[in-house]
């Protein structure tokens, strides 16, 4: 049977408030930051040691996930920052393991 509805996020790592960006788009978000904080997201992410999720945004399809991801890539950085700041102007740990709600 084919689910009517999906989560896909878009969703921006960081090592430190200001620090290196990554910005990535996955259809199971705990299971992503599980294998980020493992060490094996990307290779970008694991060698800048990118942990903190400070940022995302959930959506109902892929193609409008990627969307946004390619948009938010081509983004200047300071828009970047712009944007986590206006959420999370803490820059504070946004993802919680399952179960630790």
């Amino acid at each position: 049977m084919k689910r009517a509805y999906h989560n896909y996020w878009v969703y921006i790592l960081t090592n430190k408030p200001n620090g290196t960006l990554y910005i990535g788009v996955t259809g199971g978000l705990d299971d992503r930051m599980e294998r980020h904080l493992d060490g094996e997201g990307s290779k970008f992410a694991s060698k800048y040691k990118l942990k903190l999720l400070v940022y995302y945004e959930e959506f109902q399809f892929m193609d409008d996930a990627i969307k946004r991801e390619k948009q938010l890539k081509n983004w200047h950085r300071q828009w970047k920052i712009n944007l986590i700041e206006r959420e999370n102007p803490d820059w504070k740990n946004l993802w919680k393991p399952l179960g630790n709600n």
